[in-house]
């Protein structure tokens, strides 16, 4: 089959098996190499990306599903959303990337967050991240430049305030609606 995919700003139509992974097209056949492979379940954060701006596990989403969508990588920040420069920047000052692994799945969510107002508190934070595993900062630095961006974004916009940001409900790495109890 044919899908045509819109990743990072550029419209690509390849071919894709039916089975074929959103992450393994993106890798395999767009030769788009941030999102990692971590654990092919959808669990560990590492091939995070958005796809039509929900971030979504590309490992557990078929390539034909992702079909005339847009999807953004860590590569594509840049051009895509407002909170990435200040994501970027935070990570950096607070040493929030070791062996950079997880680095490109937790930018996208850290973004994600902080567009949709999950990122109003620490513990909302953690809770945001509780897909994306790191093995080497344990968390720390990067809760803390999640919230040193969020600073800087409430700082950048004084008319928003954390409550009138928080819209959305919190949505599974598949896309779906988290259940709430």
């Amino acid at each position: 089959m044919t899908v045509t995919i819109t990743v990072n700003g550029h419209r690509l139509t390849r071919s894709a098996d039916g089975h074929l992974s959103l992450l393994r097209w993106l890798r395999e056949v767009a030769n788009v190499t941030d999102p990692k492979y971590g654990c092919g379940e959808g669990v560990c954060g590492a091939c995070t990306v958005l796809m039509d701006g929900q971030e979504i596990s590309s490992c557990i989403v078929l390539a034909a599903q992702a079909d005339g969508c847009e999807v953004t990588t860590a590569a594509g920040l840049w051009r895509a959303m407002a909170h990435s420069a200040r994501c970027s920047k935070a990570f950096h000052q607070h040493h929030a990337a070791q062996c950079g692994f997880c680095t490109p799945g937790m930018l996208m969510c850290a973004v994600a967050m902080l567009a949709d107002g999950r990122a109003g508190s620490r513990a909302g934070i953690r809770e945001a991240l509780h897909a994306n595993i790191c093995r080497c900062t344990g968390y720390g630095p990067i809760v803390s430049a999640i919230e040193s961006a969020r600073d800087a974004a409430e700082v950048a916009e004084p008319g928003v305030s954390r409550a009138e940001t928080r819209s959305h409900e919190p949505r599974t790495r598949s896309g779906g609606l988290r259940p709430t109890s």
